[in-house]
């Protein structure tokens, strides 16, 4: 039987969100099988518990936000995308702040604190969600085109491509594709950071965004070129880190895909488009486990998922 994981120990780290500015502590707890991942915010007496859901999506301005109740919980998504690749279906997320701390930038961090917590598998089988036909979402049209698709496929693989018109994005590779059947996440795709744009610094600071972007947690660009001192961590990471926003997105949607991704220009808002259009059509997907792990796809039968 393919077996869902948690973490053997609780793990712990400090950090400032990157959109707030503000400290925050995040502690990575083990849950019980079919519990999910849970973010809980407690610095609220009581504590509020939010079960991460497509439909628990709300803002989407450069990050996924979730939200129940009207208690936020933003930027989740490369913590999301680290629980992915590592397999974990399972873990409470406690945080004592409105946002999950952005480390570096990357899920390089987020993935370290949960190998160094230890992974164990439980007694039930994984659940995924397959995906049975092609589903679809557009916005725009000409250049501003973006769109992201889910097709069927025996794994998960993701392509992206970007299309910024920028001197320092265009000297890298902006059509990426990923197979987490071949590529392992933690070597392929964590270690990617987000990027921003200096000249827009000032209008999303007026906006109460990226507050707490500096050198160390993103790739930082003028009119010309990467500012950062150590350049770029590979070739093409601009893109490799959309995949790892989207994989993080993906694993919104509460359980593993078995699907083939792909999406051009797309964001955190159609990425959660995508989900809610899957959900709305039942013929579309089905939910499923694999008894004998040999029958399940290759991506999700590695050991360690990603090592």
């Amino acid at each position: 039987m393919l077996r869902q994981r948690t973490l053997k120990r609780i793990a712990r780290t400090v950090g400032i969100g990157l959109h707030s500015g503000t400290k925050v502590e995040l502690v990575l707890r083990p849950a019980a099988a079919d519990t999910g991942i849970v973010f809980r915010r407690v610095d609220l007496d009581p504590p509020v518990q939010i079960a991460a859901s497509a439909l628990a999506v709300g803002d989407t301005r450069m990050a996924s936000t979730i939200e129940s109740e009207g208690v936020r919980v933003a930027t989740v998504e490369h913590l999301m995308s680290a629980l992915s690749g590592l397999g974990i279906d399972n873990c409470f997320i406690d945080v004592d702040a409105a946002e999950i701390p952005i480390m570096d930038g990357s899920a390089a961090s987020f993935v370290f604190l949960l190998q160094a917590a230890g992974i164990e598998e439980q007694n039930a089988a994984k659940r995924f969600v397959r995906v049975l036909k092609t589903v679809e979402v557009k916005e725009g049209e000409g250049r501003q085109l973006k769109w992201a698709r889910l097709s069927p496929h025996f794994g998960f693989r993701l392509r992206f491509s970007i299309d910024f018109d920028h001197p320092a994005i265009d000297a890298t590779e902006q059509d990426v594709e990923v197979d987490l059947a071949q590529d392992p996440y933690v070597s392929t795709v964590a270690r990617a950071r987000t990027f921003g744009f200096v000249n827009e610094v000032e209008a999303l600071r007026a906006a109460g965004l990226a507050l707490g972007g500096n050198f160390e947690n993103a790739i930082v660009m003028d009119e010309y070129r990467v500012l950062n001192t150590d350049g770029l961590r590979s070739g093409d990471e601009f893109a490799k880190h959309k995949i790892l926003d989207a994989i993080g997105d993906l694993y919104l949607l509460g359980r593993p895909l078995i699907a083939a991704y792909s999406a051009h220009k797309s964001g955190h808002a159609l990425n959660n488009q995508l989900l809610r259009a899957l959900l709305a059509d039942s013929s579309a997907y089905e939910v499923t486990s694999f008894e004998d792990e040999h029958r399940a796809p290759a991506a999700f039968r590695q050991p360690a998922f990603a090592t």
